[in-house]
């Protein structure tokens, strides 16, 4: 498979994935352009890779977590939202969609990850544990403490331990 070939068939895909991990429409291109441009020069050993669509994945997921990293990327993740749909109103499915990504933006890079590729992308755990250099047990282990956070500040209650 060419590069051209696998761009026209999995940039879309990448896009979606890096605006799930960035929360950022913009911020998602310019990642993903940015993964590409270092994938071209690498194509050929990338291509040769028994799965080039991990290896690429795996590098979008370590270039947003490298750029989260500097300081100048910082952004303030705050826990009160200004603006909250009423009840009855048209718009409170998507209010709630918004408020749960604005929730999961604020979990550590690593947890956002695993939710983003096990729930969005439907990866199972052997898949995220290659793309994120790990292993399965961890990947478990962050999808736990990611939903348990995200249950503690919605409010829901806490499970007995199952896998959801």
């Amino acid at each position: 498979m060419t590069f051209e070939e696998y761009v026209g068939s999995r940039g879309p895909a990448l896009i979606r994935l890096a605006r799930l991990l960035t929360g950022d429409e913009h911020r998602a291109e310019d990642l993903t352009q940015e993964v590409l441009s270092r994938a071209y020069v690498h194509w050929r050993k990338i291509s040769r890779a028994d799965q080039p669509d991990l290896y690429v994945r795996r590098m979008l997921v370590n270039a947003n977590n490298s750029w989260w990293r500097r300081r100048s990327s910082r952004e303030l993740v705050v826990d009160t939202f200004a603006e909250r749909a009423q009840r009855g109103d048209l718009g409170r499915e998507a209010a709630d969609r918004d408020e749960m990504w604005r929730l999961i933006l604020g979990l550590p890079d690593r947890q956002r990850a695993v939710l983003v590729l096990r729930y969005y992308e439907d990866l199972d755990d052997a898949t995220i544990a290659q793309i994120l250099d790990c292993s399965p047990v961890t990947v478990r282990t962050h999808a736990m403490r990611a939903l348990a956070n995200l249950r503690a500040r919605c409010g829901a209650p806490a499970t007995n331990g199952s896998r959801p």
